[in-house]
Formats: C-alpha cells, sequence, structure tokens
C-alpha cells in the first residue's frame, strides 16, 4: 500500500461518501488487500457489503475500475445508488444504443468515471476492452464470481471468458466477490480467473436477523393458500421465486385474485415492460415480485421482508443466495419454503437434460456425420437434429450433447460469415421516426443505409456485406452492436449469413472421441448430491440455520438458534399463517441483547459497531420517517432505499437526535445526505416529540 493509499483514508471515504461510520467484519481486509495491489477472493453472506470491497478503494484508485456484472438490472441498481451520492459510476450493456456506449466510453477516456460497470458479452464485440485498457485499468471487480464455476449453482459459460478479457485488460489486480461459495467453488474460481496467492476472506455464512421455515404441500394449491397465508402473516416487501416464465404468470394471477398487489418479473418481458416492473417494486409501489430464479439476481432491495420459494430450488447455494435477499438491512425477516417431493422430478430431469447419457451424445454425433458435406461442415443446429429425431431427443438434450462434442474438440461450431449479414426489418418509417429519436442517431443512419441496399425487400430479409457501408458506422463489428441494440428493440431481427458444425476428422468413429465419460459421471453424480442436500433440508428435522451452515462448512453452525421453524416448534404444528411468523426477538441478530441500554443502542457482540433495538423504535416516527423519504425519492426520481434504508430510519427513530451533529452520527447518514436532507428529519422527529407531549 502507497504512502497515498492508507486504510485510514479509505475509513474515512467510507464515511463520507457513503455514510458508514466502520466497516463490517471482513470489508477492510479486502480493501486494504486491493490497495496493496492484490488479487482478492471476497466470499461475504447475501447483505454483507461485498460492493463497498471495490467500490472504497476505486475511489482511491488513480484509474478506472471496471466491473463484470451479470445482470443488467443488477449493474443499474448499483450505478443509480452510486449516482445519487454523486460518484462517478455508469454502466455499458445491450440496452443501450451505440452511440451512447460510444459517449459513455469516451466520458471515461477524459477521466469522468472511476466506475465502469459491464457484462460479460460486451467484450465479444468491438474494441471494449483494448480502449479500456488505453484508459488504464487500476482494478477489474467481478460480481457474483460464483458464475465462472461449473460446480457452483449458476454457472454462465459468458464468465468463462473473464479470464481473456483479464488478459486483453492488461493483468489488472482483480477482486472476485460471491455470497456462495463452497471449498470446490472457491478453489475453481482461483484456477479460472487465473489469481495469483489471492488474499482469500470468509466471514461466514450466518445471517442471524433472518428467520427459516419449510411448508410441507401435496399440490399447487396447496402452494398457494401457503403462499396467500404467508403474505397475510407477514407485513413488508415480498420476493416470491418461481421455477418458469408460465408460473410467474399463474402465481402472480393467484395473488391479483386474493388482492395482493403484484408484478410478474421474468425474461421473456421486453426492455420496457421489465423496468416499469422493477420500478414498481423499487419504489415500493407493490406488495410483492414474482420472479423466475434465474433473475432472482437482478432483484437488489435492502428492506424485503419476506421470500418464498414456491418450488423447491435445486440447490442449497441457489436457495442461500435467493433467500438471502431478504432482510439485507439487517432487521428481521422471514424466508419460507413451499415443498412438495415432486419438486425434485423436476430438477432431475434438469440434471439428466445438461448431462446427456453416452447414448444420446453419440445419436448427435452420428446425426452430424450423416448431413456433413464432404468438408465434414453440417448446416444444422440443435433444433434441426431434435427434428431429425422425430421427437426422441428433446432440443435441449441436443444442445447438452453438442456442448460436450465442442468441448471435447470433436465438433467444431463453424462462426457465421464475418462479411455478410441477413437482416429484416420489422418497424415502419412512422415507428422508426417516433421511437428513434436523440441518442440513436447511429442506428437511424444504419436503418438508411440498409434501406438504400434493399427498399421495401428488407422486409422479406436482404443479405448485406458492412463493409460496403460508410466507415463511419464502425465497419462489421459496429454494425452487428448497432443491430443488436435495434433486435433488442424489435426494429429488426438479424443473424450472421453461413455458419454450422464441422467435424474435423471424418474418419474418426465415435468410440475413438477424446471424451471423458469418468468425468461427465462425476458431474452428474455431483449435482444430484446437491439436489440431494436440498431435499434433505426440506426434510430435516433439525436446526435449519444448522444445517445451511455446516453445508457451507461455517464452524458457526450449532443444533439451536431460535430463530427456524424447527427451534421455535412451529414445524408442521401450526396453520401456515402462524408457521411463518417469527418469534419476535431482541434487535436485529435475535435472541438476548448485550450491553442493552435505555437509548435503544447497543454493542454489537460481533465487530463492536452499534446496533439497535428495533422495539425501542416508535412505530409512527418510523411511519412519518418513511413517508418523507417517500417524498425525498419521488422528487429524485430515484428508488426510496437510496435515499435511506429501513434499518437507518429505525435508528433515527431510537435515536431521535436533535441537531445536524446528532444526525450525522446515524449510520448511513453521510455528510452529503446530511446537508441535503438533514433539516427535513429533524422537523419530522421534533413534530413527532411535540405530538407525543401533548
Amino acid at each position: 500500500m502507497t504512502a497515498t493509499h492508507t486504510i485510514n483514508d479509505a475509513r474515512e471515504i467510507l464515511r463520507t461518501h457513503f455514510g458508514y461510520p466502520a466497516f463490517r467484519p471482513g470489508q477492510e481486509r479486502a480493501v486494504q488487500a486491493v490497495l496493496e495491489g492484490r488479487d482478492t477472493l471476497v466470499i461475504l453472506p447475501t447483505g454483507g457489503g461485498k460492493s463497498l470491497c471495490f467500490q472504497v478503494p476505486a475511489l482511491m484508485l488513480p484509474g478506472l475500475t471496471v466491473v463484470i456484472s451479470p445482470l443488467i438490472s443488477l449493474m443499474k441498481d448499483q450505478v443509480d445508488a452510486l449516482t445519487a451520492r454523486n460518484l462517478p459510476a455508469t454502466f455499458i450493456n445491450s440496452s443501450l444504443s451505440g452511440a451512447e456506449v460510444s459517449s459513455r466510453l469516451a466520458r471515461a477516456e477524459r477521466g469522468e468515471v472511476k466506475l465502469l460497470y459491464v457484462a460479460p458479452e460486451r467484450f465479444d464485440v468491438g474494441t471494449t476492452a483494448e480502449r479500456l485498457r488505453a484508459i488504464g485499468v487500476s482494478l477489474l471487480a467481478v460480481d457474483e464470481a460464483h458464475c465462472i464455476s461449473e460446480w457452483g449453482h449458476d454457472f454462465r459459460p459468458s464468465y468463462l471468458r473473464i479470464r481473456s478479457v483479464r488478459e486483453r485488460l492488461g493483468m489488472p489486480p482483480t477482486i472476485a466477490l460471491t455470497a456462495t461459495a463452497t471449498g470446490d467453488v472457491r478453489t475453481d474460481i482461483i484456477k479460472q480467473l487465473q489469481l495469483e496467492s489471492p488474499e482469500t476472506i470468509v466471514t461466514g455464512f450466518d445471517r442471524k436477523n433472518l428467520s427459516y421455515s419449510v411448508v410441507r404441500t401435496r399440490t399447487e394449491a396447496d402452494k398457494d393458500d401457503a403462499l396467500i397465508a404467508a403474505l397475510k402473516a407477514q407485513p413488508g416487501l415480498a420476493v416470491v421465486y418461481a421455477s418458469t416464465r408460465k408460473a410467474v404468470e399463474r402465481i402472480t394471477q393467484v395473488l391479483e385474485r386474493a388482492r395482493i398487489p403484484a408484478v410478474g418479473y421474468h425474461a421473456g418481458l421486453d426492455d420496457e415492460h421489465r423496468r416499469d416492473v422493477q420500478d414498481a417494486f423499487m419504489r415500493d409501489n407493490v406488495r410483492a415480485i414474482v420472479a423466475t430464479n434465474a433473475f432472482g439476481m437482478g432483484i437488489d432491495k435492502p428492506n424485503v421482508r419476506l421470500v418464498i420459494h414456491h418450488a423447491m430450488p435445486g440447490t442449497l447455494e441457489a436457495y442461500y443466495q435467493e433467500a438471502g435477499r431478504a432482510g439485507r438491512d439487517g432487521l428481521p425477516s422471514v424466508c419460507v419454503l413451499l415443498h412438495a417431493f415432486s419438486d425434485r422430478f423436476t430438477h432431475e430431469f434438469f440434471i439428466k437434460t445438461a448431462h446427456p447419457d453416452r447414448t444420446i451424445v453419440e445419436r448427435v454425433y452420428k446425426e452430424i456425420v450423416r448431413a456433413a458435406d464432404g468438408n465434414g461442415l453440417a448446416k444444422l443446429t440443435a433444433a434441426d437434429i431434435s427434428s431429425a429425431s422425430r421427437g426422441q431427443l428433446k432440443e435441449r438434450e441436443v444442445e447438452s450433447a453438442l456442448r460436450i462434442l465442442v468441448q471435447s474438440g470433436s465438433v467444431v461450431i463453424e462462426l457465421a460469415s464475418a462479411t455478410q449479414l441477413f437482416v429484416r426489418l420489422l418497424a415502419t418509417p412512422l415507428r422508426i421516426k417516433a421511437e428513434l429519436g436523440e441518442g440513436f442517431e447511429a442506428e437511424r443512419d444504419l436503418l438508411r443505409a440498409i434501406w438504400r441496399v434493399g427498399g421495401a425487400t428488407c422486409y422479406d430479409g436482404i443479405t448485406v456485406e458492412p463493409n460496403g457501408f460508410a466507415p463511419g458506422l464502425g465497419g462489421t463489428q459496429g454494425i452487428a452492436s448497432l443491430l443488436d441494440s435495434l433486435q433488442d428493440r424489435q426494429f429488426v431481427v438479424w443473424e450472421r449469413s453461413g455458419g454450422g458444425l464441422r467435424i474435423p476428422d471424418m474418419r474418426r468413429p465415435f468410440s475413438a472421441l477424446r471424451i471423458s465419460w469418468e468425468q461427465l459421471d462425476r458431474r452428474r453424480a455431483g449435482d444430484m448430491g446437491k439436489l440431494d442436500a436440498m431435499q434433505k433440508y426440506s426434510y430435516t428435522t433439525g436446526c435449519r440455520r444448522g444445517f445451511l451452515l455446516r453445508y457451507f462448512g461455517d464452524p458457526a453452525a450449532s443444533n439451536s438458534c431460535s430463530g427456524c421453524d424447527i427451534c421455535l416448534g412451529t414445524h408442521d404444528s401450526e396453520a401456515p399463517a402462524a408457521r411463518v411468523t417469527p418469534r419476535k426477538r431482541r434487535g436485529v441478530a435475535g435472541g438476548s441483547s448485550r450491553g442493552s441500554s435505555r437509548s435503544g443502542v447497543r454493542e454489537s457482540a460481533v465487530d463492536g459497531s452499534a446496533e439497535i433495538e428495533v422495539s425501542a423504535a416508535q412505530p409512527a416516527l418510523v411511519a412519518a420517517l418513511r413517508e418523507l423519504r417517500t417524498s425525498l425519492a419521488r422528487a429524485a426520481k430515484v428508488p426510496a432505499y437510496v435515499i435511506f434504508p429501513d434499518r437507518t430510519l429505525v435508528e433515527m427513530a431510537v435515536r431521535r437526535p436533535v441537531s445536524l451533529d446528532a444526525l450525522s452520527g446515524v449510520r448511513g447518514v453521510g455528510p452529503t445526505k446530511l446537508e441535503r436532507y438533514g433539516e427535513k428529519i429533524l422537523a419530522v422527529i421534533r413534530e413527532s416529540d411535540d405530538t407525543e407531549a401533548a
């Protein structure tokens, strides 16, 4: 660590820019390692403050911090929160026009951006990595790093590219962060990212403010009844996880019929609808959001009080992370799993589909051989092969078999033509004029160029050669990026011409292919083992918190927690409405409080920082502060938690500060927010004091 980058400087930035008096456990070690230029692996529980581990040093390091994040919604949330604090952050992803992407990169080149959030797929097009390297990348942060491991619960092939991206960026110091990583996954993250002797920080997996329970059911109707009962029993915002898009839509209708305001959120929504749904939830305009498991990471809100799984996830890692969306502000929250034994069958089907047996792989290989020309090229897709089997091979099975064949080098995916693109126009000229306004100049120029080539035949589809267009459109890569932008908005559909599957050696029989069937069997067995562990959690007769902690190897695991349905004695002994309501506990951590005082503030047994006694806060004052926060958020056009999280409002209601100096001591109130909102907060507190005195 250089003289200009001390941990004391980091503490000051934490206080002045983020409003926190001290780091949480693990954060300071991570920040110090980053400032020393070391590779770092951070495993903190959901809600443990992983983002601060790279956001704080990003404001201290001389160059740019690039943050790789898996979901558009997730990076938008984080950037919104940073810009609300007047911190220089932005993002680039497929939701932006080509012109807007170029504008944001230009801002980074001028030094106007310190944190740049990027989707991993963005590095596949253009010269993004090379432009960032020229700027100077001081730190690469890989969020949700478990996505890089095939042993993790949410493996994403796009994350495997990050190693090469890191090389293209000049091998900057790297920090990888996740909330869910077993020992095997941690080892794999280090290997895949090529982290050099990383500082590894694991603070534990215990979320003491969460209460866990399982409601056993037999039918979907049972689950619906239990879901409604849980929502009526537990106040506050809720996330309901469903396994499919169809289930999301059905459950949302069930809640609406029960007069519970809810919105559905899944990958099939168009960008505008998805933004509207997310904004409605983030701004507290609905009671619940029903989301697919795959989109769980996109929900990042501190004051979720209830997380309900309508179906059992396939792994405990997935369950822990999704349930962990509850109570990120540290206040008591509830996690409910609605479980039917038949949930297992769905996951067994997915596992078998993802790991096809040898006979299926052989059939796919032989179909490619049969269709190949003299050069070994077969113009086939997974859908074609499935269709040729007359339904005997599912398309997903074929895709999995192709993945195995490609990874072994037995089949090569031939990229489509780099010089010819097939484009079909969907939008009318009137719609183009109305919806492609300011900021979409490059897209409009491209559409004009395409129209000049094909005219009205563009609606049937035409083949164009990007090299024949004006250089200002950015050549093949630039045009592909613009077409992606237009396709996302449903103005065109496009694809590269050509492509297919090629067999390098047509003479090699299937039996001679270099495929490690033993390794594939181990992966299949590993996924089945994870499913077994998930189901054992559902049926355990011991402490659920202890079960979770033992699974992750946390030494804090015990046989009693006084916070789950087993330890509270409510499992299967009462109606669903009663089962999901946690026993009222003192403080945010549960159990007895150490160092309690009349002020409602106590010292944490973990790290010595101040914690609050929730029961000491007057509900009327908390409600008044929330009302003020809502009006401030609407005026600023940001989600309410960006102004202040619930935890900060509760601490204000407990401490009842009477001066700006006293208000500055509340966790989450930094100098900027003190100046901006301080007098309004004090006015609400004074009015509450006057009302109580009357």
